[in-house]
């Protein structure tokens, strides 16, 4: 798959089960093949096609909020880190998405959310958010106990990486809208 042009609209899409779930337009900021880095503004519509499993959690939604939102997705990493920023440009806090890795298609990429989430605040101060989330997906049938045991061990490894101070997207520390 080709790399997507900064400035370009592109897709970014939730599939559950192998069918869509809920899509919305991010802009490209740069892709070097290795790192998506795509921006989300307030006002960018979602789309929620039926799907079998039911609505979508973020159904009563028709688009995204108030921050304005650097996403980075690193190929083959099962976790996105988004980049958080009120309407005024204000950096609020990094957040780790706990998800699949990408996958890229014409027009966008696909992912999912596990619900697991990790905020890490300009201080250096991490909080858990949405663990709950991880174990009533399960017990709804939209991840695995298989998927679970894999979510927890990718969010100890990153952990690891933080403790060492070793982010991968550290390059992005000084980008702001």
């Amino acid at each position: 798959m080709s790399r997507f042009a900064p400035g370009e609209v592109i897709s970014r899409r939730e599939v559950l089960h192998g069918d869509l779930w809920l899509s919305h337009p991010v802009t490209v900021v740069s892709d070097d093949g290795e790192v998506l880095a795509t921006r989300l503004d307030p006002g960018s519509p979602f789309t929620f096609p039926d799907h079998p499993f039911g609505p979508h959690p973020w159904g009563a939604h028709t688009q995204w909020g108030g921050s304005i939102v650097l996403h980075l997705s690193r190929a083959a990493t099962a976790y996105g880190v988004w980049k958080f920023f009120d309407a005024d440009g204000t950096f609020r806090h990094w957040y780790v998405n706990f998800e699949p890795p990408i996958v890229r298609v014409p027009g966008g990429y696909e992912t999912d959310d596990h619900g697991l989430d990790l905020i890490i605040h300009p201080d250096g101060r991490r909080e858990w958010k949405d663990v709950e989330d991880l174990h009533h997906q399960r017990a709804e049938g939209r991840i695995t106990s298989e998927t679970v045991g894999e979510v927890l061990a990718t969010a100890a490894s990153l952990v690891d990486l933080l403790d060492e101070d070793r982010r991968w997207w550290s390059d992005w520390d000084d980008w702001s809208p």
